[in-house]
């Protein structure tokens, strides 16, 4: 299933740590992989599927208001647990009902801004995309390789969606364009930053605009 578009985020802003740096991936590891593979291994994809249980809490900090919500999920059995102030609803993602589809299209918002690298590899047949080997970033202006894909539109929460990564020759993503509907304008631009390595998964805690008082972030990260 297409994830959900980054507006849907947006959307809640209405409503750290100290920071380290991922550990390099050798070229070696990774030369034999199509460029989304790449991105994706150097976050840990081979671990993956070790994963029984990955926690989060998506976190939304904008001047002085703050939202968030809790997921539990268990890849194993699509199992997912939301938790948010005032409630906790337990369900399967391969028997939904209309509410719970709307509690899962925030699920799918959520875990995408933390494993989007994965979803590479997931969503890697509803999308096309390009390669540019140099390319300036739009919020550090540092020169950078970049993948843009396109969603197709059938199927998913917001299709036609185009997303613009930016990384370096270690594959990890630094920053990213969200564009709704593949619109040329940017929806939005923010970092990948602050990054941990959890039961072998590379994951990037904190996602920031230029100039705002904003950060996207996330706490309660556990791997089992």
């Amino acid at each position: 299933m297409k994830t959900l578009s980054l507006l849907i985020a947006s959307s809640l802003f209405v409503l750290t740590s100290c920071k380290t740096e991922p550990k390099k991936v050798e070229k070696k590891e990774i030369t034999q992989l199509t460029i989304a593979e790449k991105i994706a291994h150097a976050h840990g994809y081979d671990n993956w599927k070790s994963v029984n249980e990955f926690t989060f809490t998506f976190n939304v900090d904008r001047d002085s208001t703050h939202f968030e919500r809790t997921w539990i999920w268990k890849p194993k059995t699509n199992e997912v647990t939301a938790i948010s102030e005032k409630d906790t609803l337990t369900y399967n993602r391969k028997s939904m009902d209309s509410t719970v589809t709307k509690v899962n299209a925030g699920f799918i918002n959520d875990r995408y801004w933390v494993l989007a690298p994965f979803n590479l590899i997931w969503d890697a047949s509803n999308y096309t995309f390009e390669h540019q080997l140099e390319e300036k970033a739009p919020i550090s202006q540092k020169p950078m390789q970049k993948l843009t894909i396109v969603y197709g539109n059938e199927g998913g929460y917001t299709p036609g969606d185009a997303y613009d990564f930016y990384f370096g020759d270690d594959y990890i993503i630094r920053e990213w364009v969200f564009r709704k509907e593949n619109q040329q304008e940017p929806s939005m631009t923010t970092t990948w930053e602050d990054y941990i390595e959890m039961g072998g998964l590379q994951l990037g805690r904190d996602h920031r605009k230029a100039e705002e008082s904003f950060s996207l972030n996330f706490t309660n990260l556990k791997v089992k």
